[in-house]
């Protein structure tokens, strides 16, 4: 009986291709399950102690064999005896097909799609409760274990991947573990690449993953790396897709392979240098695309680009924000002047913007430079200028710094808003403590303000600008 269609034999291959990645972070080529036994039949079982010792013996034995196995393809084939009751207790999947309305009547049976050193880890576990995998065979014996559904072998090959997860493995372990639907494995390699982000992606077997697993990586706001070189990786990707579908490597080819890819780059938290060396000179952004991008690096008011403008580096968890203010009023003008207010926090912290008061007098374009300053050295930690838009409403409006700012507890920090245009909203009935608590930790966020000594164009505790700030834990 022939077993596994296209996608069966798609997944077995791409286990055989991920093994020598696993191979290389675990070292050596790990132990193979033993060679068929031929030993004197009679009088075998008063050798044997215990049931489990009986049933170890029957392993890739002829002896009382009832069914017969040709797993592999071509001269890799290998015959591979095995017992029909033994393998039914152990799989559903065995069972119905010894057993079931449509078993089979055959008594050998080919399996083409699994690697025959994979089907024998596969039997030594059914017979003996041993676990016989190494690097070079663990993601084929993962294919395997799950075809047969033996959940407890694919634990044991699951714990195996995540004692040998590497920077230099993680995209291709995440790929398999996409494949295999191991959700517990993939975030595991998930949170290996944000940490080690520049790695991965210089690792060979980044530009072999699939186009779904890119997404799934560049959607993440937790990426330890500058979107400059992000940038670059995909259209090393780009490149390679190109030469699998056998295409001109082409900025045309290389754009339609990337897809959706492209419109998950962070461009706008790029420098305008990062930008003009990398994006703006690779072909494959539209010229209007550049000009946009460059008009928004350049002037004031921005024009609106289809970019994410927040940045991702460093990050942890979900965006929060406080706000300080109970209420808004009007109205609150500008010449020139920063709004200026000194926080603290009592944890750890990264701030990646404000939320800024807008116009009164309808819909309006701001110019703004926000920054962080270390109050006690006055030194600038981050800053950014940029400008936004409002629509007249009492709401708050976002604007953000290029890259996360880290905020250490209990150190004095000054956040300040420098805005040209129309006189604007502002809070009052400020809180001097503002504390958030997350849903899913229980950990409390304490934001303490006080008053920004010196020239702040009026903004305090009790009223004035910058009412929100918005950061992650």
């Amino acid at each position: 009986m022939a077993a596994g269609g296209t996608a069966a034999a798609a997944a077995a291959a791409a286990a055989a291709a991920a093994a020598a990645a696993v191979a290389a972070a675990a070292g050596g080529t790990g132990a193979a399950p033993g060679a068929l036994l031929r030993e004197p039949m009679y009088n075998w079982q008063a050798t044997k102690t215990t049931v489990k010792e009986r049933f170890a013996f029957m392993f890739n034995n002829e002896v009382l064999s009832d069914v017969h196995f040709l797993v592999g393809k071509g001269v890799q084939t290998q015959r591979i005896p095995a017992h029909k009751f033994v393998l039914a207790v152990g799989s559903a999947v065995f069972d119905a097909m010894f057993n079931g309305g449509m078993a089979t009547t055959s008594s050998e049976i080919e399996l083409p799609d699994v690697e025959p050193a994979a089907f024998l880890a596969l039997l030594k576990f059914l017979y003996s409760d041993e676990v016989q995998i190494g690097p070079e065979t663990v993601m084929t014996t993962l294919y395997t274990a799950k075809k047969y559904a033996v959940p407890a072998l694919e634990a044991h090959c699951v714990e195996f991947l995540k004692k040998n997860l590497r920077a230099d493995n993680a995209f291709l372990l995440l790929t398999q573990a996409r494949l295999f639907d191991e959700p517990q494995l993939a975030s595991l390699c998930l949170e290996n690449i944000d940490k080690n982000a520049v790695d991965a992606i210089n690792a060979e077997g980044f530009t072999d993953i699939d186009l779904d697993t890119l997404i799934a990586v560049l959607e993440r706001d937790t990426l330890g790396i500058r979107e400059s070189r992000l940038f670059s990786a995909i259209v090393r990707w780009a490149e390679a897709e190109c030469q699998r579908r056998q295409l001109p490597v082409t900025s045309e080819n290389k754009r339609q392979a990337l897809g959706k890819v492209l419109s998950l780059i962070r461009f706008p938290v790029m420098t305008i240098e990062e930008f003009a060396a990398g994006p703006a000179q690779s072909g494959i952004l539209t010229d209007r695309e550049t000009v946009n991008l460059f008009l928004y690096f350049t002037v004031n008011p921005k024009p609106r680009v289809e970019y994410i403008d927040r940045p991702r580096c460093c990050l942890r968890g979900k965006e929060c924000s406080i706000n300080r203010f109970q209420q808004a009023e009007s109205r609150w003008g500008y010449s020139g002047t920063s709004d200026r207010i000194r926080f603290t926090v009592n944890r750890r912290v990264f701030v990646v913007g404000f939320g800024l008061y807008g116009s009164i007098h309808g819909p309006t374009d701001y110019q703004v430079n926000i920054q962080i300053l270390h109050t006690e050295s006055n030194t600038i930690l981050g800053q950014n200028d940029t400008g936004f838009s409002c629509d007249g409403s009492a709401n708050t409006f976002r604007v953000m710094f290029k890259d996360p700012i880290e905020i250490l507890p209990n150190v004095n920090y000054t956040a300040s808003a420098t805005l040209k245009g129309p006189d604007s909203h502002y809070g009052t009935k400020g809180l001097r403590k503002v504390i958030q608590e997350s849903q899913t930790t229980g950990f409390k966020t304490c934001f303490t303000f006080c008053y920004a000594a010196g020239n702040n164009n009026g903004t305090s505790v009790e009223d004035g600008q910058i009412p929100e700030i918005i950061f992650y834990t």
